[in-house]
C-alpha cells in the first residue's frame, strides 16, 4: 500500500532538524595517505590512450604507436571555427549529416584543422566502409568521429590488422562491434599494446579466455584506460575495500567499470554501502551497481526507505527490497515500483531532509 503524504509529513516534522547522517571513512582512506592528487575523472578518456607502460624495445617507434595526444578542451570560444567553413567543405557537410559534433572537435587542439584538410571520398567514406564491414551501425558515426577523428589518420590495411587480431582472440562478430563503437580509440593501441593491456588483467585477476573477452566486451574503456588510474582503483578494491583475490575477479568481470571510477569515490560509496546501508561483501558481489553509483543518490533513496519502514535488504525477511533496485530507473521508477509510494511524497522528503 501507498504511503500517504500525510503520514509521511508528521513523520518528517520531527526530524526536519536534525543532523544529516555523514558517513565517516577516513579510517578506510588512511592506507592512502601518500595521495596527493585525485585521479582524473571519465570525462578525460578523451585523453586514455596514454600507455603508461615502457616501451617495447622491439617495437619500431612509428605516430601510430606513439601516444596519442588530442589536446586540451578549452572551456573558451575556440579560434578555430568549423562552422565557419562548412558551406564551402562537402566533408564538413557530409559529416553534419552522419551527427558529428564539430563544435566538440574544434575543441581540441589541431583537430580542427585536420578535419577541415580530409576528404570525403579519399579519406572519409574508406573507413566508414570498413565499419560497416565489422557491423558498426551508420546510426553510430557521428557519436566514433567526434569522439575519435583521428581514426582517418589510421592506414585500412592497418585497422584491418587490429580487427583480425581480436578475431584470432576468438572476440564474436557482436563482441568486435561492440568494442568498436563504444570505444573507438581501441582501433588507435597496435595490437602489441593491446595484447599487453589483456594480458595484464587476465594475469592481474586470473581470468579464463571466456571471462577476459566478456570484461573487455562489457566495457570496452577498461582496456585502452590509464594504466596508472587502473592500479589505484584496483588497490582501493582488493586492499581497502576488502574483497578477496576470487571476490574482486568476479566483481571486475561483472562490472568492469569500476576499475575506472576514482578510488576516494569507490570509498565514499563502499563505506556507505558496508556500514550505514549494511550490506556485507557478498552483497555487494551479488549487487555491484550499488558501487557504480553515485554516494549521495544512495543515500537519498536509502533515507527514503528507511523513512517509510521498507529499507530491508535481507531476503529472508518480509518487506524484502532488491538491493540493486535501489539504483535503477528514475525517481519516478524507484519511488512506483520500488518504495511503493508517490512522487509528492518523495519530493517533500528531498526538501526537508
Amino acid at each position: 500500500m501507498f504511503a500517504s503524504a500525510r503520514a509521511i509529513r508528521n513523520i518528517l516534522k520531527p526530524l526536519q532538524n536534525a543532523t544529516k547522517l555523514r558517513t565517516n571513512a577516513q579510517g578506510v582512506r588512511h592506507i592512502r595517505d601518500v595521495q596527493s592528487q585525485r585521479p582524473p575523472s571519465n570525462s578525460q578518456l578523451v585523453r586514455q590512450t596514454k600507455d603508461l607502460e615502457p616501451p617495447d624495445p622491439t617495437s619500431t617507434p612509428s605516430d601510430l604507436d606513439a601516444p596519442l595526444e588530442f589536446g586540451q578542451r578549452e572551456a573558451h570560444v575556440p579560434t578555430f571555427n568549423l562552422a565557419a567553413h562548412v558551406n564551402s567543405s562537402n566533408t564538413l557537410q557530409q559529416l553534419l549529416s552522419l551527427g558529428v559534433d564539430l563544435h566538440s572537435i574544434e575543441r581540441r587542439k589541431g583537430l580542427g584543422q585536420f578535419v577541415l584538410e580530409l576528404e570525403f571520398d579519399k579519406n572519409v567514406k574508406p573507413v566508414l566502409t570498413f565499419l560497416v564491414d565489422q557491423g558498426v551501425s551508420a546510426s553510430d558515426f557521428g557519436q566514433i568521429i567526434s569522439k575519435n577523428p583521428l581514426l582517418f589518420k589510421v592506414d585500412l590495411d592497418v585497422l584491418q590488422t587490429r580487427v583480425e587480431y581480436l578475431k584470432s582472440k576468438n572476440f564474436t562478430d557482436e563482441a568486435r562491434s561492440r568494442i568498436l563503437t563504444q570505444n573507438p580509440y581501441w582501433l588507435m593501441f597496435s595490437t602489441r599494446r593491446v595484447d599487453r593491456r589483456l594480458g595484464f588483467f587476465q594475469k592481474e585477476f586470473r581470468l579464463s579466455g571466456s571471462e577476459l573477452r566478456l570484461l573487455a566486451t562489457r566495457e570496452p574503456n577498461v582496456i585502452t584506460y590509464s594504466m596508472e588510474n587502473l592500479r589505484k582503483s584496483i588497490f582501493t578494491l582488493r586492499e581497502e575495500m576488502g574483497f578477496s583475490g576470487k571476490e574482486l575477479s568476479h566483481l571486475v568481470v561483472k562490472k568492469p567499470r569500476l576499475m575506472m571510477i576514482p578510488p576516494d569515490d569507490l570509498v565514499e560509496r563502499f563505506s556507505y554501502i558496508y556500514n550505514t546501508m549494511g550490506l556485507s561483501h557478498s552483497a555487494i558481489l551479488q549487487n555491484p551497481e550499488l558501487l557504480a553509483s553515485r554516494e549521495f543518490r544512495l543515500r537519498e533513496r536509502h533515507e527514503f526507505l528507511q523513512l517509510l519502514g521498507r529499507a530491508q535488504y535481507d531476503p529472508k525477511k518480509d518487506l524484502y527490497v532488491a538491493p540493486k533496485t535501489i539504483v535503477l530507473g528514475n525517481n519516478f521508477y524507484f519511488v512506483r515500483n520500488v518504495a511503493k509510494s508517490d512522487i509528492q511524497t518523495f519530493d517533500l522528503f528531498l526538501k526537508t531532509r
